[in-house]
């Protein structure tokens, strides 16, 4: 960390972000990926249940009802995917220390070139559809685009899990059993 002062704040989510408590639910990169797949999934669950209520006619109150359902198990995969990654992203840049700094650093490149490609075959699909189908893109472009932008929004966190290293094993914790060797 940098001699910057922390504030309140800095202090309260470095602790946070920190909290081994549940370390158990990323604790291998097995787990990890499956909080990352679980997130993902549920995002799409999420997007497809709003565009469905943007494109229906008639009352979609079903579809807020299940969006409302959802976002508890995604916040929670949320929340496992920062403490895996220790807040890498949640976290401010004079809290982190430098090699911290240098995998946000690779993260957010790494989110910025997938999302650049999930915007050009976006606006492919776009541009396909409408040579297709005459007037179909008009209706999917706001859904489409909106879906891109959370994707956006979320591609560094799931990129961060996906990345995400073990903790490095405690050498002073002795195995069961090796006191009566």
């Amino acid at each position: 960390m940098t001699t910057t002062r922390l504030t309140r704040y800095d202090r309260s989510m470095l602790r946070l972000m920190n909290d081994r408590r549940a370390a158990a639910w990323h604790a291998t990169a097995a787990r990890r990926r499956v909080a990352v797949a679980a997130h993902v999934t549920l995002t799409l669950a999420i997007g497809g249940l709003m565009t469905h209520m943007f494109l229906a006619e008639g009352e979609p109150l079903w579809a807020v009802a299940v969006m409302a359902v959802l976002l508890l198990p995604w916040m929670v995969a949320t929340g496992v995917i920062n403490s895996a990654t220790r807040g890498l992203l949640e976290l401010r840049e004079h809290v982190l220390d430098e090699r911290q700094s240098a995998e946000r650093s690779r993260v957010l490149a790494r989110a910025h070139r997938v999302t650049t490609l999930l915007l050009a075959a976006t606006a492919v699909t776009l541009l396909i559809t409408g040579g297709v189908a005459g007037d179909a893109p008009k209706a999917y472009a706001a859904p489409l685009l909106i879906a891109v932008l959370v994707v956006h929004w979320v591609m560094p966190l799931w990129v961060a899990g996906w990345r995400a290293q073990d903790e490095p094993a405690d050498d002073d914790v002795l195995e069961p059993g090796a006191l009566g060797r």
